[in-house]
């Protein structure tokens, strides 16, 4: 059995998907409701992760734990120590988190300090781990979707800075090979998207798909920090908004991780744009 964390996300709905696909018996965790129509093979449990009591129950009987610790939680909730600890006396063999490529690019940035605590936490557990380090999402698009359906235009901040962004669809297919597979132990990938794309040239992809024209807006800093500080943490949007609008080298390049897990490219953000496409019409 594998236990799944964030488990209605954009990572862990495909991830859960992919595994009761390959046959697994899944335990799905998540603070949202049961959706409708679960998948065979899927036990659904409602729990607040943040918290770490909730997360005993669906620990039980686990060989593996997907550990995905989104939102706020990453800045607060429970000790990483002890979420980790609660695995390991379950009994649970195998633990591959979603931390950050951000944790190894700016070691030092307090906007990642909790996810770097989770590292720690996952090497000293005694357990195989595998840790999955993504750099920008390529679903932070959806951001923009009530805009684009609304006014056809894209507001955003340093528009012409180009960055790999990730498909998450890519990173639940490789947490599904570690969490399956062998090979994967000690373990830290990188993963990113297959090239370099701006916001600016992410709004033509959108124009492109839906066939009229989006307009471009670039935001600027203070803008996107005034937009960004309503639903972050003040850290969170500071650090977001330094690997957005001044990249370090590390964070430009493309990775080659996905493609040496599953054998074959990572996707493309028009590939995510194409399945996604209906978010923006």
């Amino acid at each position: 059995m594998i236990t799944v964390t964030g488990a209605t996300g954009n990572i862990g709905r495909t991830l859960v998907g992919l595994l009761t696909e390959a046959g697994e018996e899944v335990v799905a965790v998540s603070r949202q409701p049961q959706p409708a129509g679960p998948a065979a093979g899927v036990r659904w449990a409602q729990a607040d992760i943040g918290t770490g009591v909730g997360l005993r129950p669906a620990l039980e009987g686990a060989r593996a734990l997907f550990l995905l610790m989104g939102g706020e939680l990453n800045s607060r909730g429970e000790s990483p120590a002890a979420l980790v600890d609660m695995a390991t006396e379950a009994g649970v063999e195998r633990i591959v988190l979603v931390s950050s490529q951000v944790s190894a690019t700016r070691p030092e940035a307090l906007s990642h300090a909790r996810l770097r605590e989770f590292e720690a936490a996952v090497r000293a557990s005694g357990r195989d781990f595998t840790i999955l380090r993504p750099g920008g999402f390529a679903s932070n698009a959806f951001a923009w979707a009530e805009t684009v359906r609304a006014q056809r235009t894209i507001f955003a901040p340093f528009g012409d800075v180009a960055l790999p962004v990730i498909d998450p669809a890519d990173i639940a297919a490789v947490a599904a090979a570690a969490l399956r597979e062998d090979g994967h132990a000690g373990r830290a990938y990188e993963l990113t998207g297959p090239e370099l794309i701006s916001p600016r040239q992410q709004a033509a992809v959108i124009s492109e798909a839906l066939g009229e024209e989006v307009t471009f807006v670039e935001l600027s800093r203070e803008d996107a920090h005034a937009r960004m500080a309503r639903f972050m943490p003040e850290q969170v949007v500071t650090g977001t908004l330094d690997v957005l609008g001044v990249p370090l080298p590390a964070e430009r390049r493309t990775s080659p991780d996905v493609e040496a897990v599953l054998h074959r490219p990572a996707n493309s953000f028009g590939a995510w744009v194409a399945r996604n496409l209906p978010a923006f019409r």
